[in-house]
């Protein structure tokens, strides 16, 4: 779902950062919670998103930065129920091919000893590709028939739903951009951020529903490695990982 705009608090990016891009901001339950300012550390020092070292995509389905861009704890937490909304602004993004991941993961105690380990991530959404194969293919620029393409020029916000009946706990929210512009080189762009469940809920996914982040996909998966610019191949997507848990 898409946030028409949002002006965030945050400084214009410079050189050749703004190729790339990065979670700046959210909104949840309604409050909105500035993020972390990767280019200016000193201005952000108490946020609920989890400190990332760089824009720079990371390109190996390996690599233990996949999972929050390599960032560590934050020093707070935003606090919401099932079924509220949680919306994450991007200051800038540039490419129109790719999917958008949301992904939760309930930590086991406190924030401060959460790594995000082991088999316990689960999307609560996702977005990918709807175009026709005939006038819209997985690499055209306009009309891109990719929902990330609505991030494009900056300050844009995409909108999750947290699960309904999700058990209260220390949770923290993944969202995850795999760029795919560039043939059989995909790039990945995640961030994490803190967020306390309150309520009554009592349900968790089942494990058919979770996955390790590294782990949920391979480098060479045909939703990873994509010839994006050959036509002759299915004009089809779709989205890594397990299927996306409402809390039903």
């Amino acid at each position: 779902m898409l946030l028409n705009s949002f002006v965030g608090s945050v400084v214009l990016l410079a050189g050749g950062a703004a190729a790339h891009g990065a979670v700046t901001s959210y909104i949840i339950a309604g409050k909105n919670y500035p993020g972390y300012q990767g280019f200016s550390p000193m201005n952000s020092p108490n946020v609920i998103q989890w400190q990332w070292n760089d824009y720079n995509p990371v390109t190996s389905a390996t690599d233990p930065k996949l999972r929050c861009n390599g960032g560590r704890s934050a020093t707070l937490a935003a606090e919401a129920a099932p079924g509220d909304e949680i919306t994450a602004i991007w200051q800038q993004w540039t490419h129109s091919q790719g999917p958008i991941l949301v992904w939760m993961y309930k930590c086991p105690g406190s924030f401060s000893s959460c790594d995000g380990s082991g088999a316990g991530w689960f999307k609560i959404d996702e977005a990918g590709f709807h175009g026709d194969g005939r006038t819209v293919f997985l690499d055209t620029e306009r009309p891109s028939g990719w929902d990330i393409a609505k991030l494009v020029g900056g300050n844009k916000g995409w909108t999750s739903k947290i699960p309904q009946n999700l058990a209260p706990g220390n949770y923290l929210v993944r969202h995850e951009l795999i760029a795919l512009h560039q043939a059989n080189a995909p790039q990945w762009y995640p961030e994490c951020a803190q967020v306390v469940i309150k309520g009554s809920g009592t349900k968790e996914p089942p494990a058919s529903y979770k996955a390790a982040i590294p782990g949920y996909c391979n480098q060479n998966d045909p939703n990873i490695r994509v010839p994006i610019n050959d036509h002759s191949i299915p004009q089809t997507y779709k989205v890594p990982g397990p299927p996306v848990w409402r809390g039903e």
